[in-house]
């Protein structure tokens, strides 16, 4: 059973820093692109980054651009989200997702079940 698990999230101010991680398990995803989408309450599902199986390519959101850098360690079956600069709007909980091809929609294969980071002004 394919699983992914994310993990890091927490409380920090405004201005700071904070990395969440995804773990991957069930089988390798090596080869499959891997994501990293918000919500904030009352909004729809956002993208945030993307980053191909090789991890040479990535994307981003405009929003977090020069602020958020998605990374992988295939070895680990892991991707990680460093986030910088973190303002009160970054506010949601953020979900982990697997895909064969990088995608801005939520049209993922796999989703883990979120981990919530709270940005305080």
């Amino acid at each position: 059973q394919a699983q992914l698990v994310e993990s890091g999230g927490g409380l920090v101010q405004a201005g700071g820093s904070l990395r969440i991680s995804c773990a991957a398990s069930g089988r390798t995803f090596s080869s499959y692109a891997m994501g990293w989408f918000r919500q904030a309450p009352g909004k729809e599902r956002e993208f945030v980054a993307a980053i191909n199986w090789s991890g040479r390519g990535t994307d981003y959101a405009d929003s977090v651009k020069g602020r958020f850098t998605i990374s992988r360690d295939t070895a680990k079956n892991t991707v990680y989200l460093q986030m910088n600069s973190l303002k009160p709007e970054d506010t949601a909980v953020y979900y982990c997702a697997a895909h064969n091809i990088v995608l801005r929609t939520a049209a993922w294969s796999y989703w883990g079940k979120g981990t919530l980071v709270t940005v305080s002004s």
